[in-house]
């Protein structure tokens, strides 16, 4: 996945097309102040809520957060990566991964 800001809504970053493996997912605030930050991942044909939720963290202003929460689980083919953002274009997100045929 490109670099690109969370949203405030929360939404789906990465959908899995097959089997996919997540290698390493990162935060960083560039923002000024202390922006709160979730990610789930979510069984498919289920929605993002606290049961499917692996990282809830507040970040401080320029630092990056290493999301090991993430890093390991196995997605099956429809299950999805959902984000969300306190502050709007304040939190950076990147992921990578294997997808697994």
């Amino acid at each position: 996945r490109q670099a690109k800001y969370a949203e405030t809504a929360q939404t789906t970053q990465y959908t899995a097309p097959t089997k996919t493996i997540i290698d390493k997912w990162t935060a960083t605030n560039n923002g000024s102040t202390a922006v709160d930050f979730s990610a789930h991942i979510v069984a498919s044909g289920d929605s993002a809520s606290t049961q499917n939720r692996l990282v809830y963290v507040s970040i401080d202003p320029g630092k990056t957060y290493l999301c090991a929460e993430l890093v390991g689980h196995v997605m099956e083919s429809g299950d999805f990566i959902s984000t969300l953002a306190g502050t709007a274009t304040a939190i950076v997100i990147r992921g990578s991964g294997r997808e697994v045929t």
